[in-house]
């Protein structure tokens, strides 16, 4: 993997560009074609955003395609296409990932072609023949395959064949083109390498836990059907881009942390490059450009197609004039950080030439005014010279129409001579009185065309012969600037690498300023991260819990060589255990994307994962028991986690019977402390108090206890949220649930139920009377039964029944 994202990751972020760029697509267009064979897997894809073509070279994959799995979760494609001779793991992949029905059902589409277009040979020589802009047209054929080789690895036998079969499937589907004529190909302007190296595992359950990201429905009215903003999370704080493809890129890397030392470094010191006090105006001049740095990629796929608007040029304009400021700013800084010198040498002359050329070409006042591409003068003399005679077209056309009016009826009092594009010129009078109908228009030596706002149009010999001798000027203009305009796109196509530099770097350089001024505002820190299986915080903050709240309490976190690798976090409810939790998790997780993070001191060796059992969600649409999602989260963990990972499990066991949610609980843990050197980093938080009383788990230098300290003052429950060594043995449920608001004789019953339990005595109810109360009772009843006469006739015994029976037995109830 590169050192900084490729162009080709920029555009994979979850859409949410810039809410002012109206040519922004809503969503990602990416048509994928996979191969899996002998265990390697081939990919490419087209993304119809950039219209560049992406490839991946051959790479290891086992049986349960975990690989492809990730990429096409970040790639989200419309559409994948694969060979209909495949193996059978392949198969129920695909037929668990897409559907058929073209993603109406919100999937991909699976497209199956012939394995013969898949063949090797036959797609070398598509690739070969590619048509490819950024390749210049002078280069011989020898040329050609020399430079086609020294982009795509050939060698990667199962990606070329990848490639081939997308190739076929661009020309057969014809994306982006479907309406054009057949002669237009599909726009392939670049080839580039996609990469999966040295990512960090981490699923969709960690980021919606950890509130990495959290998309709410837009407020307004007018986006409730498509319309989402980011809500209240990780990514919705460090997004500070001022660019589209900055957001794009800062969305990749949250999808992609990684642990590749050298890239992580570098990234951190372009961020305390721009944290120092020094730098302040230096990152305010930044921004500013980088506000104007546009949809690059959509500019130059409408210049293949010929469909260049006005808004293109002005906004291709403004990228490279800012991109030149940057690369000029970035060369007056010092080389030792690697961007400024990545930058400083890619941002070429190509940008000074492209700038300079369309600066001398386009008219934007002009190309504004008449909504259309306009050159300025002195780029072409043919142009010029019918411009100078359309602008002294009005003097002379005045000295025509009085020699037309010498020649007309004296009745006319005036007349005009007019140019009309497409028409031509005409002689116009004005109507008289006794013009009525269409008959009293017919003028000898005139030929009527038409009336207009009781004008009357014709032409003469002299109209005519202006014809004949003028021409249809402004169609001629148009013309001519259309060709000047078609040369113009053509320089900047062959130009084209340097503009996808520019959107490259300048998305790096948006992202690392966004992150320094969030570091310098709420006063994070550069961790030092090490190779080391290690993780030491000092006072870490949860970076989302520490804006909401007035004060935060910082706490350590530890874990890894003398401190142990478990930590059993117990306390009483509401005490803080869950934000300790997912602190510990967004603290390592803004570290391995590059960031400074919430915390004093940080050292923090490099995970290969994160997994959480903290949450679960969607049990009713995915049809699973809410235990049965929160056991799948943790075989997730138990069946993936090496040494290198972090497992965060919050309250596991709560969906199930006490003692065996108890029981799993402590057998996963055993399981992991026989692991030994291999445990994963475990941070662990429950109130199953048994799992320390009935020492249920092995005695272990791996495990620490940890508690969060309150304190008891009368009957009020007082918080400090301070990590301390130790053991919780009460979890204070009733104060808690006095905080909550529940009635004090509900609470008051729920002790005493509770205290009863634990002694093992019998519960009796409280709502039912005792056996010696209902005794009195049926023996009153009785007495006043024995004192009836039944020999009364007066005497109405279902009267009795009604009263006396019947309100007993109420009574009862």
């Amino acid at each position: 993997m590169s050192n900084f994202a490729t162009p080709a990751q920029q555009q994979l972020a979850a859409v949410n560009g810039a809410a002012g760029d109206a040519d922004v697509p809503s969503q990602l267009d990416v048509y994928a074609s996979v191969l899996w064979h002998g265990g390697q897997l081939g990919l490419a894809y087209y993304s119809a955003n950039d219209c560049a073509v992406y490839f991946m070279p051959d790479a290891p994959d086992a049986q349960d395609l975990r690989l492809l799995r990730k990429v096409i979760e970040e790639l989200q494609p419309r559409c994948i296409l694969t060979s209909a001779k495949q193996d059978r793991n392949m198969a129920d992949f695909l037929k668990a990932a897409g559907t058929a029905n073209n993603g109406e059902d919100g999937k991909p589409e699976i497209a199956i072609f012939p394995n013969v277009d898949f063949g090797l040979n036959i797609s070398k020589q598509r690739v070969l023949s590619v048509n490819l802009s950024c390749i210049p047209t002078h280069l011989t054929e020898a040329e050609r395959i020399m430079y086609l080789a020294s982009v795509i690895p050939f060698e990667s036998a199962t990606m070329l064949r990848a490639l081939g079969g997308l190739l076929k499937f661009l020309e057969r589907r014809r994306v982006g083109v479907e309406l054009e004529d057949p002669s237009v190909s599909v726009p392939i302007l670049a080839l580039r390498k996609f990469a999966l190296n040295d990512i960090v595992h981490i699923d969709q359950d960690v980021y919606c836990v950890l509130q990495i990201f959290k998309s709410e429905v837009h407020p307004s009215v007018y986006k409730l059907v498509s319309g989402l903003k980011e809500g209240l999370s990780l990514f919705g704080v460090m997004n500070r881009c001022k660019s589209q493809w900055g957001t794009k890129l800062m969305r990749l890397w949250f999808m992609r942390p990684t642990k590749n030392l050298g890239e992580l470094n570098k990234r951190l010191d372009v961020i305390q490059f721009f944290m120092l006090a020094r730098n302040t105006e230096l990152v305010h001049t930044f921004q500013d450009c980088l506000k104007h740095i546009k949809n690059i990629p959509l500019i130059l796929k409408r210049m293949t197609l010929s469909y260049t608007k006005v808004n293109d040029w002005q906004g291709l304009y403004k990228t490279v004039y800012n991109a030149v400021c940057i690369g000029d700013t970035c060369r007056s800084l010092s080389r030792s950080v690697e961007l400024f010198a990545k930058i400083s040498q890619t941002f070429t002359d190509d940008l000074h030439y492209i700038a300079s050329l369309i600066n001398k070409v386009v008219d934007f006042e002009g190309s504004n005014t008449e909504n259309r591409f306009t050159v300025k003068p002195n780029v072409d003399p043919a142009i010029d010279e019918k411009k100078r005679k359309l602008m002294g077209l009005s003097d002379f056309l005045t000295e025509v129409a009085r020699n037309e009016l010498t020649l007309l009826d004296n009745r006319i009092p005036s007349c005009c001579v007019i140019y009309i594009p497409l028409i031509g010129f005409l002689l116009t009078i004005p109507r008289l009185p006794s013009m009525v109908d269409k008959n009293d228009f017919e003028i000898e030596g005139l030929d009527f065309m038409f009336l207009s706002e009781d004008r009357l149009h014709y032409r003469s010999a002299r109209t005519k012969e202006l014809d004949t001798m003028l021409g249809d000027l402004h169609c001629e203009i148009q013309d001519l600037e259309t060709a000047v305009m078609y040369q113009l796109q053509a320089k900047i196509l062959e130009k084209s690498a340097v503009l996808y530099d520019v959107m490259e770097y300048a998305a790096q350089l948006d992202c690392l300023i966004a992150m320094a001024v969030v570091a310098r505002e709420n006063i994070y820190t550069r961790p030092r991260l090490t190779s080391k299986n290690i993780v030491n915080i000092k006072d870490g903050r949860h970076p989302l819990m520490e804006l909401c709240t007035r004060t935060f309490v910082s706490n350590p976190i530890s874990s890894g060589e003398e401190h142990g690798k478990i930590r059993v976090l117990t306390g009483p409810n509401s005490s803080g255990k869950s934000v300790y939790l997912k602190e510990v998790g967004l603290i390592v997780f803004m570290a391995l994307i590059g960031s400074y993070v919430p915390a004093t001191e940080a050292d923090i060796g490099l995970m290969d994962g994160i997994y959480t059992r903290i949450q679960s969600r969607e049990s009713v649409s995915v049809g699973l028991s809410t235990f049965i999602i929160d056991l799948n989260q943790l075989a997730a963990a138990v069946n993936n986690a090496t040494e290198r990972a972090l497992v965060l499990i919050d309250e596991f066991g709560k969906g199930t019977n006490s003692v065996d949610g108890l029981s799993l609980l402590a057998a996963v843990l055993r399981h992991w402390v026989q692991e030994d050197v291999k445990c994963p980093h475990i941070f662990l938080s429950t109130n199953f108090h048994s799992l320390v009383q009935l020492n249920l788990l092995p005695s272990s230098t791996l495990i620490r206890y940890l508690t969060l300290e309150t304190i008891l003052d009368g009957e009020e429950l007082v918080f400090f949220y301070q990590l301390k060594e130790g053991v919780s043995t009460n979890s204070q449920t009733a104060n808690i649930a006095i905080l909550a608001g529940m009635p004090p004789q509900v609470v008051q019953r729920g002790i005493q139920v509770s205290e009863l339990y634990r002694r093992g005595e019998p519960i009796h109810r409280v709502d039912c009377p005792s056996k010696a109360n209902q005794f009195e009772g049926y023996k009153a009843l009785v007495d006043k039964f024995l004192q009836l006469d039944l020999s009364d006739p007066s005497m109405d015994l279902q009267e009795f029944l009604n009263k006396e029976v019947l309100s007993f037995a109420t009574s009862e109830l």
